[in-house]
């Protein structure tokens, strides 16, 4: 299931993945991939590419983090701060 945030699908999500699109590049820290990973799944409303896998138990969100998507995750940190 390819497409937008499901908050419905989103409530049975068992695991996680992360995916990064080419505009990422190989700019980022492991640190810094680490913190965008867990910080896009704690808000995957943000995120322009998510995908929905059905698992044995539930689902498996899997997210392409764009360049995009970034700079979102940045700025709700910038407001949350």
């Amino acid at each position: 299931m390819a497409g937008k945030f499901d908050p419905r699908i989103d409530d049975l999500v068992m695991e996680t993945r992360t995916l990064w699109d080419e505009s990422v590049g190989d700019e980022l820290s492991d640190e810094d991939r680490r913190w965008v990973s867990q910080t896009i799944h704690q808000h995957p409303q943000l995120a322009t590419k998510i995908r929905y896998e059905r698992s044995h138990t539930g689902f498996t969100r899997e997210i392409t983090v764009t360049l995009e998507d970034i700079q979102k995750l940045y700025t709700v940190q910038n407001r949350e701060s």
